[in-house]
C-alpha cells in the first residue's frame, strides 16, 4: 500500500511540474505543495552533502518499486522557504533549478549514496542538495557560470541547516572527445567549490562513465588520476554497470554506482580522520 501511495504522489508531482523549463527555477503549485510530504529535521544539525553533474547524477533510470519509498533520516532540499526540507524520495533532481522537465528526472545514484552515508552516520539526519542537469558539458559547470553559481546558491542555503559534508559529482559524457583539457578543467571546478563555501579539504567524488562504448575508456582512466591530482578526492567505478541506451545507467548499475560513491566519501572521511 505504501508503494502504490508513493506512486500516485509521485505522478502528481510528474504532472504538475512536467511543463518547467531548462533554465527557470521550478514552479511549484499550491495545492502539490498542500499534500507533499514535507518534513523538517528535528534539529539543524544535519550532514549535507551537494550532488551536481549531468544525465546520470540528475537520474535517467525508471523507479523501480523497491527505490519508491523515503528514506530515513534523510532529507532532500526544496528551497521551499518555510519547507526547505523534506524526507527524500526519488526522483531527487524535482528541485534542482537548473534542470530539465520534471519528467526526464528519474533514478540516480544519490538514492543508494544516501541510503548508506545514512547507515554509517549513527543516527545523525543527512540532507541532500540535488542539481543537476541533462547534457551539460563541464565549461557550463564553470565558476561564475550559471549552473556553478546556482549550485553555490542553494548548497549556502542549506547549510543554514547543518554542514556541509561532502560533494559527488557525475559528468563527462559531454566531454569524451575531450578528455585531455578535462583534469584541468575539474581541478579549477573542485577548488573554486572549496574557496567559495569556505571548505578547503571539502571531500569531492567523482564517477567514471558507463563502459558500454570504447570511446569512454580513455576519460574513464583518466578520472581515477583525480585522487593522485587532487588531495581529498575520490572515484566512483563504474566496472560491471549496465545501461539503457549505452550511456545511462540502468536502475540497478544506479544503486551500485551510489553505493560506490558512499563508500569512497567514507574512505575520504577515514583519510581525514587517520591524517
Amino acid at each position: 500500500m505504501r508503494y502504490v501511495i508513493l506512486f500516485i504522489l509521485s505522478s502528481i508531482l510528474y504532472t504538475a511540474f512536467g511543463q518547467v523549463g531548462t533554465s527557470a527555477a521550478p514552479h511549484y503549485d499550491k495545492a502539490v505543495e498542500k499534500d507533499s510530504e514535507f518534513a523538517s529535521p528535528k534539529s539543524n544539525n544535519l550532514d549535507i552533502y551537494l550532488l551536481i553533474g549531468q544525465s546520470n547524477m540528475a537520474g535517467r533510470a525508471d523507479i523501480e518499486p523497491q527505490d519508491l519509498d523515503s528514506l530515513e533520516g534523510v532529507f532532500l532540499f526544496t528551497g521551499i522557504e518555510g519547507n526547505e526540507w523534506e524526507k527524500a524520495a526519488n526522483p531527487l533532481n524535482k528541485y534542482s533549478t537548473v534542470r530539465k522537465a520534471i519528467s526526464m528526472q528519474k533514478m540516480g545514484p544519490g538514492y543508494t549514496f544516501a541510503r548508506e552515508m545514512a547507515k554509517a552516520n549513527s543516527g545523525k539526519p543527512i540532507g541532500l542538495v540535488v542539481n543537476a542537469k541533462g547534457g551539460t558539458s563541464i565549461a557550463e559547470w564553470a565558476p561564475g557560470d550559471t549552473l556553478y553559481t546556482e549550485a553555490v546558491k542553494r548548497v549556502k542555503m542549506a547549510m543554514q541547516f547543518g554542514t556541509l559534508k561532502g560533494i559527488v559529482w557525475h559528468q563527462g559524457e559531454a566531454n569524451v572527445s575531450k578528455s585531455d583539457a578535462y583534469p584541468e578543467k575539474i581541478t579549477e571546478l573542485i577548488q573554486s567549490l572549496r574557496t567559495d563555501l569556505g571548505i578547503p579539504d571539502l571531500p569531492f567524488v567523482a564517477g567514471q562513465l558507463s563502459e558500454d562504448k570504447t570511446a569512454r575508456h580513455a576519460f574513464n582512466e583518466m578520472i581515477l588520476t583525480l585522487p593522485a591530482l587532487i588531495p581529498n578526492t575520490g572515484v566512483a567505478t563504474s566496472e560491471g554497470t549496465s545501461t539503457i541506451d549505452n550511456t545511462h545507467f540502468n536502475a540497478a548499475s544506479q544503486r551500485l554506482l551510489g553505493e560506490r560513491y558512499a563508500a569512497e566519501m567514507l574512505k575520504l572521511f577515514k583519510n581525514q580522520t587517520s591524517g
